[in-house]
């Protein structure tokens, strides 16, 4: 029975969470699609709103994880390498199985001293919606978080593949904190493959 494992791609640039079964390979998370953010930039870097009243104001970021999946198969190992066999990935099982990253901060004005606070439990509703060149929802993921920090974020896995070279979809997103309102953004995200299955050949050459 062929175990399920984690391989290093030379691109990779961070790690995405081992998958379900690809067909009968073994299933691999690639540890290298890094991710996409809205609004671009660092850690800290977020869109913002003000309530009516100047008293609240919400942030919120959202980062998208195109976490490409692959499996495995057996090939000849080297004649002289005693395991007799390697595992090798297979470009054939490539996809896509995204996830969502929300961030968020909630700030609250001290009108006697002019200040503002990160203080208390908050409830947040996050929500993101994929689309394809046409519009229609291939994936669509909505938490609702009670008793949430001050500033927080949350990772929400998107349940669905996408298929390889589908072309460039939407990413439209919100993060909400209840009676304060709602932050919303988008990114683009192209489902090319093409540098994994060059990546798989120049490995999958290596004795």
């Amino acid at each position: 029975m062929k175990r399920t494992r984690t391989a290093a791609l030379a691109l990779a640039a961070a790690a995405a969470a081992v998958a379900p079964a690809l067909g009968q390979a073994s299933a691999t998370a690639a540890p290298g699609t890094g991710y996409l953010q809205d609004p671009a930039g660092g850690e800290h870097e977020m869109k913002s709103l003000w309530t009516k009243d100047q008293k609240h104001k919400l942030e919120g970021q959202v980062r998208f994880h195109p976490g490409i999946q692959y499996g495995t198969v057996n090939r000849p190992s080297h004649p002289h390498d005693p395991r007799g066999e390697r595992q090798v990935p297979d470009p054939d099982t490539l996809a896509w199985e995204p996830s969502y990253e929300f961030a968020w901060a909630v700030s609250d004005v001290l009108v006697n001293k002019g200040l503002t606070t990160k203080n208390g439990t908050h409830p947040i509703v996050v929500h993101a919606v994929l689309r394809d060149a046409k519009g229609v929802a291939r994936a669509e993921v909505e938490k609702k978080l009670t008793g949430q920090p001050a500033t927080g974020r949350q990772k929400v896995a998107g349940g669905k593949r996408i298929a390889c070279d589908t072309g460039e979809y939407t990413v439209e997103w919100s993060v909400t904190r209840t009676h304060y309102g709602t932050l919303t953004g988008s990114l683009r995200w192209d489902s090319g493959c093409e540098r994994y299955r060059k990546a798989f050949s120049s490995e999958n050459g290596k004795a």
